[in-house]
């Protein structure tokens, strides 16, 4: 283990992410809100501790391997999301505890986007901004951002990279070069930025509500500038242009790119994956439609389906965004938009859950053993669209699962020893380890209420989601750690 290259990287990584305190700085300068102060305090004194960290590990040349990679990538999570507390703290129009401010902290960098603010729109504008811009570098994950920028100081990136990029195929490239395959990553993810933010412009928000809404979109993150989130406009328009842009940023990020590369759009049409996934979005489209119908829980029809496209979308890619209390819904609805979560977007989007390629080799792998039952002579395979993926693949998507599961019972049991009800801890443990966001019962709205145990346990089911349990898990095996 190269400990000394690792704290090289880590206090260039810190440095990288100070730089972004400044933009909520000129926010606060051009809103004059009075945070401005907090921000470039907190840019001080994070760039402190980069320089620390790095200075006496400047002269470390070591080749990461790819344990390191692995440490790596969990310390720059931690460490950041650390780091991203300052702000909240330093801030005194947010009184917040260290326990709060983390929570809000890890909540945004991870793209989760659950809260334990209220009276958000009556926040200052630089620390709305700061809230959204949290979710919109870590959406993408600044280690990508990280992998393109730092082969230019000696850093090889693709450790990182395999670490990083969600999905089971990681393996993959969409180029030679990982600091070029990084690099269009972030082309395709700020030309969706730029896009929904004129998109919303158009619709009718202002343009801080607008591009601080396309941050956490892109990012599928679900951080508002507003308590009642989207429904705050009111606007059937936004809520489309929200699902459009939800929709593409839960694809595949490859499959963009080879679209674009080759000027067509073939490669959505004939990827497994995403035809997967659009199925499966318009299957529970079709039930929640269905039943808020039946119910008549809203006035007209056009509403009806308006709202049940939004929120089907919104819970089931884990962003989280609301437009009305789908807690509030008959009871089978949002547990099911809950479990709708638990499916996710696609492999390497910046959406949470399993990922739908995942679940989809969990089922093939499914009725290939039904298909052995009937023929035990037969020989059959697992395929991806025509391709006849490795056993090595199949094995690695069942112990992901079981470790998912794992990870997700030990931390719902951990919130019913806080003191939680049955429905609040397994809702929290699943918004939380999905990167969805809202729950329902004591955190429908938000997790202002439950106790600081619970927010650190649900803080640990953050980190777990977003980088995938593995991540995580692998530092934890004796083996990890022997020479």
């Amino acid at each position: 283990m190269h400990f000394r290259g690792i704290l090289r990287i880590l206090g260039l990584l810190i440095c990288l992410f100070s730089i972004t305190l400044l933009p909520p700085a000129a926010i606060a300068l051009i809103y004059e809100d009075g945070g401005g102060v907090a921000f470039m305090l907190a840019f001080a004194v994070s760039i402190f501790i980069g320089f620390m960290v790095w200075y006496p590990n400047r002269s470390e040349r070591s080749d990461l391997k790819a344990r390191d990679g692995f440490l790596l990538t969990v310390l720059f999570w931690t460490v950041l999301g650390a780091v991203g507390v300052l702000p909240f703290l330093f801030t005194e129009e947010v009184p917040l505890s260290i326990t709060d401010a983390a929570f809000e902290s890890f909540s945004g960098l991870t793209t989760t986007g659950a809260t334990i603010l209220t009276g958000i729109e009556h926040l200052p504008h630089s620390v709305l901004y700061y809230r959204q811009q949290l979710q919109w570098l870590g959406g993408m994950g600044i280690i990508v951002l990280a992998v393109a920028i730092l082969p230019m100081l000696g850093i090889g990136g693709m450790q990182l990279y395999r670490a990083e990029i969600p999905g089971p195929l990681k393996d993959a490239k969409m180029t030679p070069r990982i600091a070029d395959t990084a690099k269009h990553l972030w082309y395709i993810y700020v030309a969706l930025t730029v896009a929904c933010a004129v998109a919303y412009k158009i619709a009718g928000m202002n343009w801080f509500d607008a591009v601080s809404h396309s941050f956490s979109t892109i990012a599928v993150g679900g951080f508002s500038t507003y308590d009642a989130s989207m429904g705050y406009f009111g606007s059937s328009t936004i809520n489309i242009i929200c699902v459009v842009f939800l929709l593409l940023s839960s694809l595949n990020f490859a499959v963009h790119y080879a679209a674009i590369t080759g000027r067509t759009l073939r490669s959505y049409f004939v990827d497994p994956e995403v035809r997967a996934f659009l199925l499966i979005q318009l299957a529970l489209l079709f039930i929640v439609f269905a039943t808020v119908l039946t119910h008549k829980i809203f006035a007209d029809t056009g509403t009806a389906f308006n709202q049940a496209l939004f929120q089907s979308v919104s819970i089931s890619t884990t962003a989280g965004f609301a437009t009305t209390d789908f807690s509030a819904w008959p009871l089978f609805l949002p547990i099911l938009l809950i479990f709708a979560s638990f499916i996710g977007g696609c492999a390497s989007s910046t959406a949470g859950g399993l990922k739908v390629v995942r679940v989809v080799l969990l089922y093939r792998q499914g009725m290939r053993e039904l298909h052995r039952l009937v023929h035990p002579a037969g020989v059959f395979s697992v395929k991806l669209g025509d391709r006849v993926l490795p056993p090595r693949i199949v094995e690695a998507v069942w112990g992901f699962f079981a470790a998912y599961a794992l990870v997700f019972v030990v931390i719902m049991l951990g919130l019913l020893a806080t003191g939680l009800d049955d429905i609040t801890a397994f809702s929290a443990t699943a918004a939380c380890l999905n990167n969805l966001g809202p729950g329902l019962g004591e955190v429908a709205a938000n997790y202002e209420s439950i106790p600081d145990a619970a927010k650190w346990l649900l803080i640990i089911a953050m980190l777990f989601g977003r980088l995938e349990v593995f991540t995580i898990l692998v530092l934890l095996t004796p083996t990890f750690w022997r020479s």
